[in-house]
């Protein structure tokens, strides 16, 4: 793993936690434990919670309960990215002093997403929490199955504001690559930039420039390969990993966020990570025998090149 300490900036590989539950529905900490160990010993530079963490399904102390949890796991390990976003500012902030109190690494946050704001009211709800804490805000545009997308001006005004230590950005409106480079190019190359699409999109957006992505936990050992070949630029075990990986992922994304929930969980299952697939009940999507097969043929064909 690379060396994760507080003095460094955010950077590389920093998975989404999955939330393990109990068959009632309750946070299950032990397995939670041993997904962070697991991370960390598979390469990790830090975990994530956020939205494939069922956070929008969580009571906001169930979310508080959660990051005392992955922040004291993370603790001289690697860094710990707590998503604070919230239908109200005042919320938002709570829960990002919060994460700052329990030791998180930095803050992430999508906008409000009962609303449709403009810019002007995206900023200043931004804003209000990065001026809230002292560690980093990661500004997450989550667009590609929540709320709507983030104006350009909204991002230059907070690095503007910031600066490129406390302002970190998460595009996530389609198309990805075009988008990520606008922001590169509108901030001369300023900007850090992190991708989230679970992997199907990492090839094309690290040579665009990224300094990290977040993936989810269920490919974790397959994403931390291609980033090391990525970083090697080795063009043979790029493509031999990120074929199946951009497969499984695009079968994720056919279902939107529940997607996600669902096939991660399988896999982590599968893997032995966590005892079950129990998510905060109700979702939109769950996984059939038929697509099961499919993602665990793909997972198969990526083992075998791992």
């Amino acid at each position: 793993m690379t060396s994760s300490s507080p003095d460094q900036l955010l950077h590389g590989v920093l998975p989404v936690l999955q939330t393990p539950l109990t068959e009632q529905g309750f946070l299950d900490a032990g397995t939670l434990k041993a997904e962070i160990d697991w991370a960390f010993d598979t390469g990790a530079d830090g975990v994530v919670v956020a939205m494939v963490s069922e956070i929008l399904r969580l009571s906001e102390a169930g979310r508080r309960e959660l990051a005392e949890h992955v922040c004291q796991a993370s603790q001289g390990r690697g860094y710990s990215v707590i998503s604070v976003g919230a239908e109200s500012t005042l919320v938002a902030i709570e829960l990002a002093q919060h994460a700052e109190s329990v030791g998180a690494s930095a803050v992430m946050a999508i906008p409000p997403v009962s609303a449709s704001l403009g810019s002007e009211a995206t900023r200043d709800y931004f804003a209000a929490i990065a001026s809230s804490i002292s560690i980093p805000l990661v500004v997450q545009d989550a667009s590609g199955y929540v709320g709507s997308a983030i104006d350009m001006s909204v991002y230059l005004d907070l690095l503007s504001r910031f600066g490129s230590e406390r302002i970190f950005f998460k595009p996530e409106a389609s198309p990805l690559g075009p988008n990520l480079s606008r922001l590169r190019d509108a901030t001369q190359g300023q900007a850090r930039i992190f991708e989230g699409s679970g992997g199907i999109n990492l090839v094309d957006c690290y040579r665009r420039g990224i300094h990290g992505t977040m993936p989810g936990t269920d490919l974790l050992d397959a994403i931390v390969a291609l980033w090391e070949a990525l970083k090697a630029g080795e063009e043979e075990r790029i493509y031999a990993l990120s074929l199946p990986i951009s497969a499984i992922v695009a079968l994720q994304l056919s279902a939107g966020l529940d997607g996600f929930l669902a096939i991660e969980k399988h896999l982590l299952v599968r893997r032995g990570i966590l005892k079950n697939t129990v998510q905060r009940q109700p979702v939109g999507w769950t996984l059939d025998p038929e697509t099961a097969a499919e993602v665990d043929r793909l997972f198969s064909r990526l083992q075998a090149v791992l």
